[in-house]
């Protein structure tokens, strides 16, 4: 029992370690693109994917920020991947791990699939905003303390901004910051929970008691 105590603790141990790994690569290989795009990129007007290639028709693929945003994408997309399925053993939560896994095939896609290449990209990102703030949201089951009302907060924030501009189009008041301002208030709330339930499951606590 003591062993099968352990494996756990150290599968729980690894989940956190893998999944904040995914969220610094993330955030570092989306900053490390946009500084070195050669020219004309805008956080307001500019897309995320965009980094990767812009959506057709009159794609635009610019390196070398293109090879490091699918690259970086590619990465965080399997490492999140892992991160759930060493959650699922180790942790014991499928509310936590099941929309885990569909945030990280999400990501996957988006560095298989960048920008130009249209309906799948499109997918993929879908896949990667929900599956990441349903996560978020549902986290709170698992986690305990002030993290699990930050989770709720930070994925409410996504999904909010998520589901307001495809109800409202151009009249969603997040829209003032430009396209790719909103879609950052979208990505980096769940990025930053990905580092910090990370860092959480790095310290192994006990499982909180379901809700």
């Amino acid at each position: 029992m003591a062993r099968i105590r352990s494996a756990a603790s150290g599968l729980t141990r690894t989940a956190g370690a893998l999944l904040f790994l995914a969220g610094a690569v993330a955030l570092m290989g989306i900053i490390t693109a946009e500084a070195l795009y050669p020219a004309g990129y805008s956080t307001g007007a500019n897309m995320i994917s965009d980094l990767g290639g812009t959506e057709p028709p009159n794609s635009v693929v610019l390196q070398p920020s293109a090879a490091i945003f699918d690259t970086a994408m590619v990465i965080t997309g399997l490492l999140i991947i892992v991160g759930a399925l060493c959650a699922y053993v180790g942790f014991h939560r499928p509310s936590l791990s099941i929309p885990l896994a569909f945030f990280g095939i999400g990501a996957l896609g988006v560095g298989i699939f960048p920008g130009h290449t249209g309906t799948m990209h499109a997918i993929s990102a879908q896949i990667t905003f929900i599956g990441g703030a349903v996560a978020a949201l549902l986290s709170f089951r698992s986690l305990a303390g002030p993290l699990r009302y930050i989770s709720v907060a930070f994925g409410a924030i996504a999904l909010v901004n998520l589901l307001g501009y495809m109800v409202l189009q151009d009249k969603w008041f997040m829209t003032a910051l430009g396209l790719g301002g909103l879609e950052r208030w979208i990505a980096y709330p769940v990025l930053v929970w990905l580092t910090g339930v990370g860092g959480y499951l790095l310290a192994a606590p006990q499982p909180a008691p379901q809700q």
